[in-house]
């Protein structure tokens, strides 16, 4: 790696190198974290054989996340966006096993390690984000930021459609009852790992660190600081994640009570699994499928105003939920808007977090926001769970929309400029 910064004609270069290799990487990984989504929790409630603790499977991926995405941060901004990236693989691909070996003795707290462990290996995946804003051009952040986000579309929609060929491979070799789909996350894990070893070259955050450098030392020009609007892009992005993986998470367990209520006689898990593969497929398509819309809106519109768009969305999402949450359609519909609020609030808040920050604590901050993020979703999936047992798929609507209100009323926090 050398010293030297890099010139203008060499920046846009490694940017589109970089955005690509991120991309391919996210299709890699939305594998392993699509089929932990929808089988964390249906795992979770066969094995500890409460309901009410199923939620714990989302809480443990999330809290894996937030645990790991500061320290995941801090390595990056020393040594580079690649070698954290490849531990975040590393991590992923030993939860998997962890899983795989805690379905097959049926031991409830070594699942949610493992579980735990895919979450690590989803702070890497969170970061890939912001490491597409690195070197980008500013009127183009976003939709650099929303290209990599979109690329999860393919792994994330391809892993819970691997729930149903994954059952009949692990019945093959022999492996524990809906885990089979485990197979094609490891593989994939694998790939992605060696992806960015080899080809994720400069690295993103140490081109950007040096060319940051270079133009003080020669312009003086320094990226002014705005920690308030920088708090509010945190608060939003957790917000809305939180409504998101809150109703996301209890929706498997909430479709296995619908199917079990519309037939005379027990569906087969594999029944369950189709419903509901089919169910968060289509939730992670509306997550990522257009991402690059709200990236581009994000660019041209403003960060704000796509951030509320996302809170329209989420409300209309809970609005189905509780509403129409006994009919699968009412489900369905529901979950393919919380996956786009999710994605226009993402995005944009993404965007604005990182040019609300000065270069010297962009990436402290983007760890933070990946960490609480995670970590208000870990505690939101566990309060679903309850929430969910007590008050039904309607009452888990209307407690998430707190949070919608909460992020409109503090908007005007996002327009401020000054310190």
């Amino acid at each position: 790696m050398t010293d030297v910064a890099l010139t203008a004609a060499e920046q846009s270069a490694v940017q589109r190198r970089t955005v690509l290799v991120l991309s391919f990487g996210q299709v890699l990984g939305g594998i392993a974290f699509g089929a932990t989504v929808s089988l964390g929790a249906l795992l979770a409630a066969d094995i500890s054989g409460s309901d009410a603790l199923s939620g714990l499977a989302t809480a443990s991926v999330t809290l894996g996340a937030a645990v790991c995405a500061i320290p995941l941060a801090r390595l990056a901004a020393r040594v580079g966006r690649r070698r954290a990236l490849t531990l975040g693989n590393l991590f992923a691909l030993v939860g998997i096993a962890v899983v795989i070996l805690a379905a097959s003795l049926r031991v409830f707290p070594l699942l949610l390690a493992g579980i735990l462990m895919i979450g690590a290996g989803n702070a890497g995946n969170l970061q890939s984000r912001f490491a597409a804003t690195d070197l980008a051009a500013p009127q183009h952040r976003g939709r650099d930021l929303s290209i990599v986000v979109w690329s999860t579309t393919i792994g994330g929609v391809a892993g819970p459609l691997l729930l149903g060929p994954g059952e009949i491979v692990g019945q093959a070799i022999g492996m524990p009852p809906q885990t089979g789909s485990y197979v094609f996350s490891f593989v994939a894990q694998c790939a992605a790992l060696i992806l960015y070893v080899v080809a994720l070259r400069p690295d993103p955050l140490l081109a950007a660190q040096r060319l940051a450098k270079a133009a003080a030392a020669t312009t003086g020009a320094i990226v002014a600081d705005r920690p308030m609007v920088a708090r509010y892009a945190i608060f939003a992005v957790a917000g809305s994640h939180v409504v998101m993986a809150s109703v996301m998470a209890m929706t498997p367990v909430h479709l296995s009570h619908m199917a079990h209520g519309a037939h005379g006689m027990a569906p087969t898990p594999a029944d369950v699994s189709a419903l509901v593969g089919i169910t968060i497929a289509l939730h992670v398509g509306g997550m990522y499928a257009l991402s690059p819309v709200f990236g581009v809106l994000a660019d041209r519109w403003g960060r704000l105003r796509v951030v509320l768009l996302g809170q329209v969305l989420l409300a209309g999402a809970l609005a189905f939920a509780i509403f129409s949450g006994t009919e699968q359609w009412g489900v369905i519909v529901a979950l393919i808007l919380l996956g786009l609020g999710w994605s226009a609030a993402t995005v944009a808040g993404a965007a604005l977090l990182t040019e609300a920050s000065a270069p010297d604590v962009r990436t402290r901050r983007q760890g933070r926001s990946d960490s609480l993020m995670s970590l208000s979703a870990a505690a939101g999936s566990v309060l679903a769970g309850v929430v969910l047992s007590n008050f039904q798929y309607a009452g888990l609507g209307v407690a998430a929309s707190v949070l919608v209100v909460a992020i409109v009323v503090l908007s005007p926090l996002g327009r401020t400029s000054s310190r």
